[in-house]
């Protein structure tokens, strides 16, 4: 049984596109359906195999096979592999989603970061990233995007992109966050 699936959970944190995840998401039962599971007791290895829906709240993650290893410190270790793996999940205390897309995504619960390889992309309201591989180290808060995965070379057309909507401002001159985009004040100045 999946413990719990932060897995791509915070990869809409990771669209941090200053936005964060449904945080009651984390609470909720992780729910997974597949035409096949196998369970590996003695290597602490559980797969999923073909069709795989993974939903827990308001995230939704679809993927051809799931892999889940655990650590004899219980620390998990999930790749999931698909034509493509696909993840949504609702902005916390917005009506918005973040959803993405990857060939193979890694998640691991001891270091919390988040890998995406080969055609990633992950979208918040009209700010996107994509490239061929995505990482987002949620304790450090740290992304970084790139036109190879680690270790190979880029392709001379393979970049990253990035967009991002300016915020709008109103009419009484307030700027307004853009869709997708949060706007934090400095209490310590005016």
């Amino acid at each position: 049984m999946i413990r719990s699936l932060p897995l791509f959970a915070l990869a809409a944190a990771f669209a941090a596109l200053p936005a964060a995840a449904e945080r009651a998401d984390r609470e909720k039962e992780i729910v997974t359906v597949a035409d096949k599971w196998q369970l590996d007791d003695a290597n602490k290895v559980t797969t999923f195999h073909g069709n795989v829906v993974v939903t827990q709240g308001t995230m939704r993650i679809t993927a051809a096979k799931l892999t889940m290893r655990e650590d004899a410190q219980k620390n998990k270790f999930y790749v999931a592999n698909g034509s493509p793996v696909t993840f949504r999940q609702k902005r916390d205390k917005v009506e918005e989603y973040v959803d993405g897309e990857a060939q193979r995504a890694e998640f691991d619960d001891r270091d919390d970061v988040l890998k995406l390889y080969d055609r990633a992309r992950v979208k918040s309201g009209a700010n996107q990233i994509a490239g061929e591989f995505i990482s987002y180290d949620m304790r450090r808060e740290l992304a970084e995007a790139s036109g190879a995965a680690p270790g190979k070379a880029a392709a001379p057309e393979s970049r990253v992109k990035v967009i991002i909507l300016p915020p709008k401002k109103a009419p009484d001159g307030d700027v307004k966050p853009a869709p997708g985009m949060s706007l934090k004040s400095d209490p310590g100045k005016s």
